[in-house]
């Protein structure tokens, strides 16, 4: 849509940048609030009340022709998606939970597939003939239509305070003050780690091509390839890391995955041949895949705190490291080399890895991270034998 709506407006980069800037902070005001309504109301009546947001916005970003209003609309689009967002993951954890297998990670690859045919699909109607914004209203009515029509499938509200009573563990190691659950050292722990992960996503998306074309000499027309073999492998890749939890265990996932995504990226850096760098943007995409959906598994698990008040705060934390770490690389990138702000990057995730893998072994130690029970094991408590 962005595209679309540059041309009709004829707006310069520069402030469409700016314009974009709505959308980003419109969805890290809203996670929060997001957080609360959902404790109040639960995960399906946000999930399908953001939806309903996001679907009236789409036509309205081809409409607009005011900036002051595209802002406006870019903040309420945002807001949506960080709403939807927070609720999904939120929604997903507890589902995970009751059925006692991990999920995450191919819900976050079939994520990603959705976010790939969605672009595409834009694309495709327009080429068949259709203006962009019948294309966007016919795409807005298919995610009304969905959300609806898959209200009565989400959890309810009674099935979800069981399932949180039922596998959030009791720590007897709780702040002593509960008016800020978030501030927690665990969440604010995997808070961090989800920034420095989005904090790569994001340099890939906003500075993949530039790298290619400028540093590696890539034709503009190809320097999209990068993003496109990372984004491929991370959507693969994410299909098949439930398989991957349930044979080595999250800590041992997140530590081999990060090592390969920062070697992956290091390759990406320092290799002279265009074809060596693209294989370090697959292995970027393959090692990084499964790292955000075992750190909100595991926010979803933590000794004391409801997930959907540990799940916003991470997810709010992880968005800001998308939304700000690309301006961070920038501006390593203007004063010393963009293959420098890359490079530490790959030192980053390489960190990350060792930091996750201390902190999960410490929490398995205490006894304080709750195991993946079965549904047998919690069918009582919540009262449901399947999900």
């Amino acid at each position: 849509m962005v595209p679309y709506a540059k041309d009709r407006m004829a707006l310069h980069e520069a402030h469409l940048g700016l314009l974009l800037l709505f959308l980003g902070c419109g969805a890290l005001v809203t996670m929060p609030v997001a957080g609360m309504l959902i404790n109040r109301l639960g995960t399906r009546i946000v999930i399908v009340a953001a939806a309903l947001v996001i679907a009236t916005m789409l036509p309205l970003l081809l409409l607009v022709s005011s900036a002051a209003v595209m802002a406006l609309v870019l903040f309420v689009f945002g807001a949506g998606v960080g709403s939807i967002d927070v609720a999904m993951n939120a929604h997903g954890v507890q589902v995970q939970n009751l059925h006692g297998r991990p999920i995450m990670s191919s819900l976050h690859g079939l994520f990603s597939v959705g976010g790939l045919f969605g672009a595409l699909g834009l694309g495709f109607l327009v080429k068949l003939g259709l203006e962009p914004l019948h294309a966007s209203l016919g795409i807005a009515i298919l995610i009304i239509g969905i959300a609806l029509s898959q209200y009565r499938y989400f959890l309810d509200r009674r099935t979800e305070r069981a399932a949180i009573s039922a596998f959030t563990p009791i720590s007897a190691h709780r702040a002593k003050s509960s008016q800020f659950p978030w501030l927690r050292g665990n969440v604010l722990f995997l808070g961090f780690m989800c920034f420095a992960v989005f904090l790569a996503e994001g340099a890939m998306l906003d500075w993949s091509a530039v790298f290619l074309r400028d540093v590696k000499g890539v034709s503009p027309e190809f320097s999209g390839v990068g993003f496109a073999a990372f984004s491929i492998a991370m959507a693969s890749m994410r299909l098949m890391g439930d398989s991957l939890v349930e044979r080595w265990s999250g800590n041992l996932v997140v530590l081999t995955g990060s090592m390969v995504a920062a070697a992956g990226l290091a390759i990406a850096v320092m290799s002279p041949w265009i074809y060596l760098a693209l294989l370090g943007y697959v292995l970027l995409g393959v090692g990084a895949a499964n790292i955000v959906p075992i750190f909100f598994s595991d926010g979803g698990r933590l000794p004391g705190i409801s997930p959907t008040v540990s799940i916003p705060a991470i997810t709010t934390m992880g968005y800001a490291g998308q939304l700000v770490g690309p301006a961070a690389l920038g501006f390593i990138a203007h004063h010393y080399t963009l293959s420098a702000a890359l490079g530490l990057t790959a030192v980053l995730l390489a960190v990350v890895g060792i930091a996750y893998f201390n902190f999960s072994a410490r929490l398995w130690q205490k006894n304080e991270l709750a195991t993946q029970p079965t549904i047998q094991d919690k069918a009582d408590s919540t009262g449901k034998t399947s999900v």
